[in-house]
């Protein structure tokens, strides 16, 4: 386990890339799991515009809103002691202009309480990293699959397969570097594509999907956990069954209130 006395900073996810060390990310959206998950060593937590699928119910993320993620990163951020948090800009936050992403990005860290912000997109939201870094805002970027682009795509399918895909993804993954951004998640590309890219940034390269030549990796905490209403996408790896575990707890004890079994003596005054 690592440390729980050492704060992790946007330098020291440098460091841990010069050293070789990875990195361990997970989605966090409330102050119960931001809490075990820092005292569990988590390097960085993403308030995730994932929400609006694993929590709100939606089929996509894009109807999350600047409002939502402040609102979920305030609770992260209580329960943190260790742990980056890195709080989306959702769909519509930053897509009209680069004062639109920095008004965003400002909204999420002041009132949020985020240390950073990320945002999806390569070369063509290049100007609005270098908007935030002029403005000392850490800002994570988010190359191949993009899901705020899902209509675009027709679909969440894998990016960077063929000449050209794997050109246009590793000329994102270099566009988010040089406009200043200080780590980047690969979502859904071809392991040897993630691993050369891993290769050729300064900067490190957290992956969804990506195969294990990431500088780290990140995941979804239903998925993790079990908690969601599907299987697991291809790429995550389920720990535990958490939901058979909670239905189960549920069943038990709308069971004991029927039969009179709760509250018992032990539960009464």
């Amino acid at each position: 386990m690592a440390n729980p006395e050492l704060r992790v900073t946007v330098p020291a996810l440098q460091r841990k890339k010069a050293r070789g060390e990875r990195i361990a990310m997970l989605t966090a959206y409330d102050s119960p799991f931001a809490r075990l998950f820092d005292q569990a060593g988590v390097d960085v937590l993403l308030v995730g515009d994932t929400m609006g699928q694993v929590v709100q119910g939606h089929d996509t993320t894009l109807p999350v809103t600047v409002d939502e993620i402040v609102y979920h990163c305030r609770m992260v951020t209580r329960a943190v002691r260790r742990a980056l948090v890195v709080g989306d800009l959702p769909f519509g936050s930053y897509h009209a202009s680069a004062e639109d992403a920095v008004r965003s990005a400002v909204r999420v860290m002041k009132e949020g309480g985020a240390h950073a912000v990320k945002l999806e997109g390569g070369a063509r939201v290049a100007d609005r990293i270098e908007a935030l870094a002029r403005m000392e805002i850490p800002v994570m970027g988010h190359v191949g699959l993009t899901p705020q682009s899902v209509h675009q795509f027709g679909g969440y399918r894998v990016q960077g397969r063929g000449e050209d895909g794997h050109a246009r993804v590793l000329a994102d993954a270099r566009a988010v570097e040089a406009a200043g951004a200080f780590a980047v998640v690969l979502e859904c590309v071809p392991r040897e594509l993630a691993r050369e890219i891993t290769a050729a940034l300064s900067i490190p390269t957290i992956g969804i999907g990506a195969g294990v030549g990431c500088d780290g990796q990140v995941l979804v905490l239903h998925d993790l956990l079990g908690l969601g209403e599907a299987a697991p996408p291809r790429f995550a790896r389920q720990y535990v069954a958490l939901g058979d575990v909670v239905r189960r707890a549920a069943e038990m004890y709308a069971e004991d209130v029927r039969n009179q079994k709760f509250p018992g003596d032990a539960e009464s005054y």
